[in-house]
């Protein structure tokens, strides 16, 4: 999937009209839910989608209330029923354990600030040749592409999000060009605070903290926008202002994340990342950073990319002693508070650095054929042959994780 950019001027004008489109959608999609859960408190059989489709879009177009259901095109309405369809699915599948729990198929409020239609091969959409977006009963739509289409697109789904801006995410087929060549590195992942990973190999990447970075601005357009009266139009063009600052700061966190993410599985073969309990951090009072790092994100880009381009991703247990064990003799030490970044092993007397340490452990579980020398800080001090001769590295900074 790829997804382009419409930029502003007459597209945008155009695009405005997107807005009755999700609505006819919201309308059928609600229409459908409330049939059905009438049915089932009834006692009644499950409507089929068939059934549905010919009461609420069809027959429904006739009559006064629902006329304006056709001036769309009944693509994007026959699409909001196979949404429902799935949702319903996920619902089932997850009481019956074949998938993750999730909640029962809710109504779509119009409040919603997110708009989304989406068009396939049946709706006779198409790309002109002067590279322009042409969508059924809107028009010719101008597009800043993001990159080439690799291959012909089957759907199209344009949305718009809460900062205002329209974008064209379109389902293509990639090949299987897109395998790299095979080559030797495999890597171990330890993400943190402090730095946002530490890899095996000894290499720290700092956390660019873009929220962080940003609550200067961002507090002062909230504060901005708590000043407005509700439902006037100031507070509306002020709630704008607040969702761009938070997509400014979203963008810059997915580049990283994209960038870095691309980067690690294009120079190794294998990669290993640790299997974090997100969800409870984010519970802690490090939940601001730990939203901030955006780990999650960031692990289904590297297990995604691994897939596509041909590489290993290998995902460990959360519950891995990596902090506790020595990766130069194997001894587990015991858990240590967060704030022991550096720490000498009973067992071996080699001084190791946490992150480098736990980055080497991961790599192990995961099965990677890895050195541990780098984990290593300095040695302790402790008899040498009178042979041997020179320096020891220098201790690495402790920093918070």
């Amino acid at each position: 999937m790829t997804a382009s950019r419409v930029p502003e001027g007459e597209a945008r004008d155009r695009l405005h009209h997107l807005a009755g489109r999700d609505r006819c959608a919201r309308v059928v999609y609600n229409d459908a839910l409330r049939a059905r859960e009438t049915a089932r408190s009834e006692g009644m059989p499950f409507p089929k989608t068939g059934d549905l489709s010919k009461t609420l879009i069809t027959e429904a177009k006739n009559r006064p209330e629902r006329a304006w259901l056709g001036e769309v095109s009944a693509v994007i309405l026959q699409q909001s029923l196979r949404d429902l369809d799935t949702a319903y699915r996920n619902f089932f599948d997850g009481l019956k354990g074949k998938r993750p729990r999730m909640g029962a198929p809710r109504f779509k409020s119009r409040k919603d600030t997110r708009q989304a239609v989406r068009f396939t091969a049946n709706a006779r959409w198409s790309i002109t040749p002067g590279q322009k977006l042409r969508l059924p009963k809107i028009g010719d739509v101008r597009v800043k592409w993001s990159s080439a289409l690799p291959s012909v697109p089957s759907t199209v789904t344009v949305v718009k999000d809460s900062a205002g801006r329209y974008f064209a995410s379109f389902v293509v087929e990639s090949g299987p060009e897109e395998i790299l060549p095979e080559t030797t590195p495999e890597i171990g992942i330890d993400l943190g605070l402090g730095h946002f990973a530490v890899l095996s190999d000894g290499t720290k990447i700092d956390s660019p903290r873009f929220l962080r970075r940003a609550e200067k601005r961002l507090k002062k357009a909230q504060r901005a926008l708590s000043r407005q009266e509700k439902g006037s139009k100031n507070r509306d063009r002020a709630r704008v202002r607040v969702a761009r600052a938070h997509a400014h700061v979203a963008d810059a966190r997915r580049e990283f994340h994209h960038r870095l993410s691309t980067k690690l599985i294009r120079e190794n073969q294998a990669v290993a990342v640790e299997d974090l309990a997100v969800k409870g951090l984010a519970r802690t009072r490090l939940a601001k950073s730990v939203h901030d790092a955006g780990w999650s994100a960031f692990v289904a880009m590297l297990e995604y990319k691994a897939a596509r381009y041909g590489r290993k991703f290998i995902r460990i247990g959360r519950f891995e002693p990596t902090s506790q064990v020595c990766s130069q003799c194997g001894a587990k030490d015991g858990p240590k508070p967060l704030h022991v970044r550096v720490w000498t092993c009973g067992a071996c007397g080699a001084v190791l650095d946490r992150d480098i340490n736990a980055a080497v452990n991961i790599a192990k579980a995961a099965g990677l054929a890895v050195t541990a020398c780098r984990a290593q800080v300095r040695r302790a001090p402790v008899p040498a042959p009178r042979s041997e001769a020179g320096t020891h590295p220098t201790p690495q900074p402790s920093t918070a994780r």
